[in-house]
């Protein structure tokens, strides 16, 4: 059930979609760049474009005027090809400029990754129950009202723009065709520029949406995650090898605490228990445990940095057993571990009196 989708899409989830081509796009983000790109290229190109129509209609006429077989069939499609081409070479600018920004757009909204199961054909796409569900669902909806929106923009536009300028229009009653046609191109410019401009925000709203549609989508299950988390596991050398490497950086932060312990429990031989107690703490703490060869490198450590290291068998194999690395000792240890500490601090405060008195 929809209901049910209450996670966000995985990583992978994300990916498997992209390559099916499901990405948030707004084609009216699109059309707004385009428009707004041709205009700016107009405005810079605009006399090589104007030049290049009065050319082909002047090659044209000419062509037609001229004696011979210009109106014939053959001269007709001479003419009419040389116009277009000549049409051809002074829009290319302007359309290359514009199928540029095209690209870009796209490329902004979904990135460069391909979609290669987009272009395969799917059944579904053509299913009639499919497309009913379609027309009735949000989606249209959303459509529908954004197709007005536009249409009433656009009026707006219009009527605020062309409105105003009625009486600018008027005055060119009378006079040169071309005057005319700069005052129609004008009108023409301005409500294309501020149409342009809300057909942009118009676009934003609408990338939004299908942002929003788009994650909607794309939501998961608690089980879902959970099934594919267990079907995209790592192989199992992998893991192993990850746990080896993580219990090795494990055994070298706990054997660079014992130099700093106070005192090191054993059994003698098959467990060592590294113990610190610096007053901070309500309890002491285990730094370093192990059994049989970390065991005796514990003790080998201890020994080389002159930690004490007390023999007490029931306590060893209850702190090892019971008590974590970087855990406090329980309380039902206390005494047992106060006696030992006890005769740690004797042991060295008699050696330190001692070396005073020597």
């Amino acid at each position: 059930m929809a209901d049910d989708k209450t996670e966000r899409a995985t990583p992978r989830r994300r990916e498997d979609a992209r390559r099916r081509g499901q990405v948030a796009r707004s084609m009216d983000v699109n059309g707004a760049v385009v428009l707004i790109t041709g205009l700016f290229a107009l405005s810079l190109l605009g006399p090589r474009v104007v030049g290049g129509m009065e050319t082909a209609m002047r090659d044209a006429f000419d062509r037609i005027a001229a004696p011979g077989e210009a109106l014939s069939a053959r001269g007709l499609e001479v003419t009419f090809m040389a116009s277009l081409q000549t049409l051809a070479l002074a829009i290319a600018p302007v359309a290359l400029i514009c199928a540029l920004a095209a690209v870009v757009s796209n490329l902004g909204q979904v990135g460069l990754k391909p979609a290669p199961e987009a272009l395969k054909p799917q059944p579904r796409r053509i299913n009639p129950l499919s497309g009913a569900k379609n027309v009735f669902g949000p989606r249209m909806f959303f459509e529908g009202g954004k197709s007005i929106a536009k249409v009433a923009v656009v009026g707006v536009i219009v009527a605020m723009t062309l409105i105003p300028r009625m009486t600018e229009l008027a005055a060119t009653v009378g006079t040169t065709p071309g005057q005319l046609g700069a005052e129609l191109a004008s009108m023409v410019f301005a409500v294309a520029q501020r149409a342009a401009l809300a057909y942009l925000v118009i676009g934003f709203v609408d990338y939004a949406y299908q942002r929003w549609q788009h994650e909607k989508q794309l939501r998961m299950s608690k089980q879902e995650v959970k099934d594919e988390f267990r079907s995209h596991q790592l192989p199992a050398e992998v893991k192993s090898a990850l746990r080896r490497r993580q219990m090795e950086q494990a055994r070298a932060r706990m054997m660079a605490a014992v130099p700093e312990a106070d005192v090191v429990v054993t059994n003698p031989t098959h467990f060592a228990v590294a113990l610190k107690y610096d007053g901070s703490k309500p309890a002491p703490e285990v730094v370093a445990k192990g059994q049989d060869l970390i065991a005796l490198q514990i003790r080998r450590l201890a020994a080389e940095h002159d930690v004490p290291v007390i023999e007490n068998p029931p306590l060893a194999r209850s702190l090892h057993g019971s008590v974590e690395i970087g855990q406090l000792i329980p309380e039902e240890l206390y005494q047992a571990v106060a006696q030992v500490l006890a005769h740690v601090y004797r042991v060295a405060g008699k050696a330190r009196r001692k070396v005073a008195a020597g």
